[in-house]
């Protein structure tokens, strides 16, 4: 696993799905999660796993982040 910094800016915009797998190829990370408009999530940060918030469409909404 990586915990190394990562610019994933560009997968605003694209589908969530693929972005999930984008960033799974990169890290190694098994935790990679979409998390649809409105939904709650736990404020602990970790260093093993990405969110990709994405918006009603399935569509990245900001820069998914390790934490």
């Amino acid at each position: 696993m990586s915990a190394e910094k990562h610019d994933w800016s560009s997968l605003v915009g694209k589908d969530g799905n693929e972005a999930v797998e984008i960033i799974k190829k990169e890290t190694g990370f098994s935790s990679v999660d979409i998390i649809p408009p409105d939904t709650m999530c736990t404020k602990d940060y970790r260093t093993n796993r990405v969110r990709v918030y994405v918006d009603k469409q399935g569509k990245v909404t900001s820069t998914p982040n390790i934490g």
